[in-house]
Formats: C-alpha cells, structure tokens, sequence
C-alpha cells in the first residue's frame, strides 16, 4: 500500500468518524421501523413540526433557504431563541412552475412547548403530517437524477410488496454540506396511502 493511499484512507476514516460524533449529538426524527428489506425500510412517523422555506430542489441549499432556516434557529424568531439543529433536512420538490421547500425538524421539547414565529416572512412554521412511509437509503451527492433514480427503485419495491403509495415523494439529508458523497446519508420517502397497509 502506498502512503498516498495510506494518508487517502486515513483522511476518509477522521471524517466518517467526525460524521458519527456530529450526528451522534443531533436530536433526529423519530419514527418505528415497522420492515427492513436491505436499503428498503417501511416506517411509521409521527406528526412533525417543520421550519420550512422555499428552496430550488438542485441547488441543495446554495440558494439561500438553507441559511434562512439557519437564521431562524440562531435566533431569528420572535423569542430571540436559539433552537438546536436536528436531522434529517426534509426537501420537497416543487412542480413546473413552483419552487420546492426545504424543511428543518424543530426539536420534540421545543414543538412541545411552542415553536416561536420565525421574524423572517421567507420561513413558516407548518406540520408534517404523521403516518406510514416506503423509505429507500443510499449514498452520494442528492440532485434531481440521483433522487428520481432512487424514487423509482422504490416505487418498483413498493408495488412488489403489493402496497399503495401516493404520487409525491420526498427527501431526507442527514449529513453536514461538506461530508463526501460516499458518507452521506440520503432517503427517499413515499407516503403510504393508508397507515394500516401491511406488507404482505
């Protein structure tokens, strides 16, 4: 082994251990695990309060909506109070001549108590519906073709297993912008059409 590549793999293995330690101290959505199928899962959410903004879907953040929503747990809200990152980054895709949105989980305590207005008009205060969701896991840099193959693989799935599923979909980001391709964390969720669906 070269110490080229030596150096290489000790680089990668400081910043999948750095990944670990960052997620490790954020608070993340809960959901049950109701099926694992390999990178396939069905879960069971429940309802989630987001700070959500208008975001294009390709520029993964670059447009402004990751920092709008960062200004707002800095801060930015009417409270004047700091609220603590959480994972995932839910992002919805827009229509044709619509813009998607990208949305932050405010934390359990803090949904619980009250999540303060934002003082930004650019980000609301809004409710993920809770229910049961066909969730795909994979690696590499999120963009409109690596989602959209991935939504496919899962719909294929979804239908194998006899399950029905809405026309819209969503994804979900857990790692910090920088974190290379092969180290993310990336999903796509379909919404089941009925919570009692039960894989077969």
């Amino acid at each position: 082994m070269s110490h080229i590549t030596l150096i290489l793999l000790v680089v990668v293995a400081g910043i999948f251990a750095w990944n670990l330690k960052a997620f490790a101290g954020y608070e993340s959505a809960e959901y049950t695990v109701v099926e694992t199928d390999e990178e396939f899962e069905i879960r069971d959410y429940p309802d989630l309060k987001l700070a959500a903004t208008e975001m294009g879907f390709e520029s993964r953040g670059r447009d402004g909506s990751f920092m709008r929503l960062f200004g707002y747990i800095s801060g930015g809200n009417e409270a004047k109070q700091k609220i603590e990152m959480t994972t995932p980054v839910f992002m919805e895709a827009g229509e044709e001549e619509t813009k998607g949105q990208m949305g932050f989980v405010i934390p359990k305590q803090v949904a619980s108590e009250g999540a303060p207005e934002p003082v930004s008009k650019d980000v609301k205060i809004r409710e993920r519906k809770g229910g049961r969701f066909a969730v795909i896991r994979f690696s590499g840099i999120m963009n409109t073709k690596t989602a959209s193959e991935a939504e496919a693989k899962l719909r294929e799935w979804i239908e194998q297993k006899g399950l029905v599923a809405e026309d819209a979909f969503e994804t979900a980001g857990y790692d910090p912008p920088f974190t290379p391709g092969p180290l993310r964390r990336n999903e796509v969720l379909i919404r089941l059409k009925s919570k009692e669906a039960s894989p077969r």
